[in-house]
């Protein structure tokens, strides 16, 4: 199991990458419909790295609780 000081490190890591995946997300509905392809890739990548962030940010709450 983690400890605290390391899932907070990953949900930094976590919270970064789903941020760029928002504004990738962004840039490409800016850009429509060049690039349309792409949105299901895009989205994908944006939902799994919140999904991964809320579980990360879960799990700290019930190991601080």
């Amino acid at each position: 199991m983690e400890s605290v000081e390391e899932l907070k490190a990953r949900i930094r890591k976590l919270n970064a990458r789903a941020t760029q995946a928002k504004m990738d997300l962004h840039d490409l509905s800016e850009e429509l419909p060049t690039n349309w392809e792409q949105i299901p890739d895009v989205a994908a990548r944006a939902h799994t790295a919140y999904q991964e962030l809320l579980a990360a940010r879960r799990t700290l709450a019930a190991v601080e609780a």
